[in-house]
């Protein structure tokens, strides 16, 4: 696995000891597989993108007070190649990669394309932690059995998340076919917070993370977010998350539970707007700075 040098990774640090593989609890994987894209395509520059945004994120939070990655050290990874390699073989190239991280015992930021990448994850995350739980912010459920006879399409990744038996909570959604509608019915370890239950009074947040287990990962589609913050995804929905929702419920998460890894995936970067992968950097930056100051990394 290939370092990229402080100045093309996230953030572009400027103190390269701080950005090494060795030395860096942090590491963040650019997995650019697309092969399932269902309206715009384009995920597979999203990783990249965010990394480019990344440079102009400030290193300072101000509501934190203080430079995150001083006290962590952030390594990027040279994109992934899948060389050919879908469905089945390329989440199995994923978890390998994946695995090869934990077992140096990096905290893992995965950068995907389109949302299949999760089941890689998710598979690496089980095998280190048994009883994980996956908190999804999403337009979509993904939940279908298959989607254009491909049961590893973007539509079905919560579905394989399913099949492994891991708990999953749902925030944002609100665009589902009815076999989506009669599973998450029928299941007893999926709870789903539909985009009209999420008001203003923030109950919701703490009542979402009492049905996570105490170790948590946390899946991201950028398309989870109202589209008048982040347009740029590969399909876009009104009605989602505003910032201050998402961040609230991400702060409250690291102070009520242990996460242990995260993705932003579906990013569908264009020419004529950067907002969306710059928002998306930004929060990946604010997520790692919760997560440190409740001492998780």
């Amino acid at each position: 696995m290939k370092v990229l040098s402080a100045d093309q990774g996230f953030l572009a640090l400027p103190e390269e000891h701080l950005t090494q593989l060795d030395s860096a609890k942090v590491v963040i994987q650019q997995v650019p597989y697309e092969y399932t894209s269902s309206y715009l395509e384009g995920s597979k520059f999203g990783p990249k993108a965010i990394i480019n945004a990344s440079h102009y994120v400030e290193f300072y939070d101000e509501e934190l007070d203080q430079e995150t990655y001083k006290s962590i050290g952030i390594a990027t990874l040279e994109e992934m190649s899948f060389d050919g390699k879908v469905d089945e073989e390329a989440m199995q190239l994923i978890h390998q990669e994946t695995k090869k991280l934990l077992d140096l015992n990096k905290f893992v930021v995965s950068l995907g394309a389109e949302h299949t990448v999760t089941n890689g994850f998710a598979r690496a995350f089980k095998e280190k932690y048994p009883n994980i739980s996956i908190l999804q912010i999403d337009a979509h459920s993904d939940l279908r059995q298959a989607y254009h006879d491909n049961p590893y399409s973007h539509a079905s990744v919560m579905a394989r998340v399913h099949d492994m038996g891991i708990n999953l909570v749902q925030v944002g959604i609100r665009a589902q076919c009815i076999e989506e509608s009669q599973l998450i019915k029928s299941s007893d370890i999926i709870h789903t917070w539909y985009a009209h239950m999420l008001d203003n009074q923030d109950q919701w947040i703490d009542d979402c993370i009492d049905k996570l287990g105490d170790i948590v990962y946390v899946s991201i589609d950028a398309d989870g977010f109202d589209p008048s913050i982040v347009p740029a995804v590969g399909t876009a929905e009104p009605g989602g998350l505003t910032w201050q929702q998402g961040t609230k419920l991400l702060k409250r998460l690291c102070e009520r539970k242990k996460v242990v890894g995260f993705d932003i995936v579906e990013i569908a970067p264009r020419e004529i707007d950067l907002i969306t992968e710059f928002t998306m950097a930004k929060l990946c930056y604010k997520f790692l700075g919760y997560l440190t100051s409740n001492n998780q990394i």
